[in-house]
């Protein structure tokens, strides 16, 4: 793969947050956080972000933090579901479950942190982190 490919021609894998990253424009500008298990929940680190790119609203789960570590893709809504993953399977099926009840649960907030969150500050991120319900 080429640092010329779109990450919208990436379909047969999840690319990593760096990849996404370095896909953005110079004027795009995204606020994002990885929430970690004590503040959700759920047994991983879960990446959210303001809009990222030309993706739909949607978190990322991890792992391991880090902008090279695998993910999988959840949709953000009261029906969420697995968009894309580069995790092992073993780990996805544990985890998927879990993830999604959560963007279930806090969908409505996810929702308007990803299409408003850009003008908040670090605080605010911060205050919305852990404003959130855990599973």
């Amino acid at each position: 793969m080429s640092f010329q490919e779109s990450i919208a021609v990436w379909t047969d894998r999840e690319p990593t947050l760096d990849e996404e990253l370095r896909a953005l424009g110079e004027d795009d500008l995204a606020e994002m956080a990885y929430l970690p298990p004590d503040w959700t929940g759920v047994l991983a680190h879960i990446f959210i972000s303001t809009a990222l790119g030309q993706r739909g609203p949607r978190v990322k789960v991890y792992l391991k933090k880090g902008r090279h570590q695998p993910s999988a893709s959840i949709s953000i809504g009261p029906n969420p579901r697995v968009l894309a993953s580069s995790l092992d399977e073993r780990d996805l099926n544990q985890l998927a479950p879990q993830v999604v009840a959560w963007v279930a649960l806090n969908h409505e907030s996810l929702t308007t942190f990803w299409f408003e969150g850009e003008d908040l500050d670090i605080a605010d991120v911060a205050e919305f982190g852990r404003s959130l319900k855990k599973v």
